[in-house]
């Protein structure tokens, strides 16, 4: 069985159209390569509506690497690492000479975004 957030995954949708068009909490496989093979109409308009921007990301832990995907925040910066919030902040590289380090709470599910700047 595959979960409603996994086939919205894989069909590149938010969960919350996979739930408005009636896409069940559990799937079968079969079920989720219909979808797959004869796009419904919503579907078909949904993708040709795209404006480029990713609907999930892949994140992916710089000293672990625990990976999970999620929705893209529009106030989310270009991460020069992503770390679990379990790690502490020495574990990451350290930035290049003459770099600031800032991070960013609240990524994803688990993770700490950080951002390493030039220094003015």
């Amino acid at each position: 069985m595959i979960t409603r957030r996994d086939a919205a995954q894989r069909l590149d949708i938010p969960v919350e159209m996979a739930t408005r068009h009636g896409l069940p909490p559990r799937l079968t496989e079969s079920q989720l390569r219909e979808i797959e093979d004869n796009p419904p109409p919503w579907l078909v308009q949904s993708r040709a509506n795209r404006t480029g921007k990713a609907v999930w990301v892949d994140l992916e832990c710089t000293v672990c690497g625990f990976t999970e995907k999620a929705r893209p925040k529009k106030w989310w910066p270009s991460f020069t690492h992503l770390s679990c919030d379990d790690h502490r902040p020495g574990d990451l590289p350290r930035p290049l000479p003459g770099h600031e380090r800032d991070e960013v709470l609240g990524i994803g599910s688990r993770f700490v975004g950080v951002v390493d700047t030039p220094r003015d």
